[in-house]
């Protein structure tokens, strides 16, 4: 459960000509540090981690993404992954910040990795919490692993979200019946361990979702997977990322996929890990908090010994 003393509130934070994010920051002129949150998340699943964070020596901001939580709405419909960047290479530049560590979970971790080989100069080094990577198609199957198989219990969202985005919105037709649609994916779906969220933290991480425009924003990600809404450039994932990377992945998720430690080797040349993390599912910043700062603490040490008078 999150106390009312622990959350961060937002401010917002002009990226672009009159387009804000909302940001929640901790720990100015510490180690730059972005957090980037994912699907069904908002900056608010990032609660245990800025405060620690910072007291350990990082500059650290969680925004939320592009119309997600308090931030605006995209000014022009695009929601994939060099959109999500073109805001956050803009938050850096008003933050002062030439380059970060950049830490994400989820569609999160994705942009990460977008933005580490979009703008590599931009990214110190990475920190993934699951198991997503970059998409090495033929390199995967060069190296004998076959071809990732989905489970349809657990991936049925992923067709409605990406090819009937209106029509589900129509149907989840009040605030609770969105809340509790977003709340299913911390509960049933098997995405983390059945007791990891309470009442409190459902209510407290589901409230945005509770607006239908903020949970059909939500869906654009899924729209451009499926190949249902257009890019506004290539995604850039579809290679190794040659940064220093940190790589946390929860034990208790049905969402993984098979033969991840022999795609990490390819997908991250340059990682650590991957670390099996017990007792965490897909949402490790809530569920493994303490162990989620103490990782990115000790991974980030020399940037924090230089920072040091």
């Amino acid at each position: 459960m999150v106390l009312p003393a622990e959350v961060v509130p937002p401010v917002r934070i002009e990226v672009g000509q009159g387009h804000h994010l909302a940001v929640r920051r901790r720990g100015d002129g510490g180690v730059p540090l972005l957090l980037i949150h994912g699907f069904p998340c908002t900056s608010r699943i990032w609660s245990h981690n800025l405060g620690p964070l910072a007291e350990a020596g990082f500059d650290v901001v969680a925004p939320d993404l592009r119309g997600y939580g308090d931030s605006d709405f995209a000014p022009d419909d695009f929601y994939d992954f060099n959109a999500f960047n073109t805001d956050l290479t803009g938050l850096f530049d008003r933050l002062g910040w030439d380059r970060a560590v950049v830490a994400g979970h989820d569609l999160g971790a994705m942009i990460a990795i977008d933005l580490a080989t979009r703008h590599p100069d931009r990214v110190d080094r990475l920190v993934i919490l699951d198991d997503s990577m970059p998409d090495l198609g033929e390199g995967f199957t060069a190296a004998g692993l076959p071809p990732i198989d989905p489970k349809p219990a657990v991936y049925d969202y992923q067709r409605r979200q990406g090819h009937e985005a209106d029509a589900l919105v129509a149907e989840l037709a009040t605030p609770e019946q969105r809340r509790r649609y977003i709340g299913e994916f911390y509960g049933h779906r098997l995405w983390c361990p059945p007791d990891a969220f309470d009442e409190d933290d459902l209510a407290f991480l589901t409230e945005p979702y509770g607006d239908a425009a903020r949970l059909r924003a939500s869906f654009a990600d899924y729209e451009v997977a499926m190949g249902t809404r257009p890019l506004s450039a290539p995604e850039m994932i579809d290679r190794p990322v040659r940064h220093r990377a940190l790589l946390l992945i929860g034990t208790d998720q049905a969402t993984m996929r098979n033969h991840i430690e022999e795609r990490c080797a390819l997908a991250f040349p340059e990682a650590v890990g991957p670390f099996w993390v017990k007792g965490a599912g897909h949402f490790m910043p809530w569920e493994r908090p303490e162990l989620v700062n103490r990782a990115i603490r000790s991974f980030c040490g020399d940037l924090l010994a230089a920072l040091t008078p």
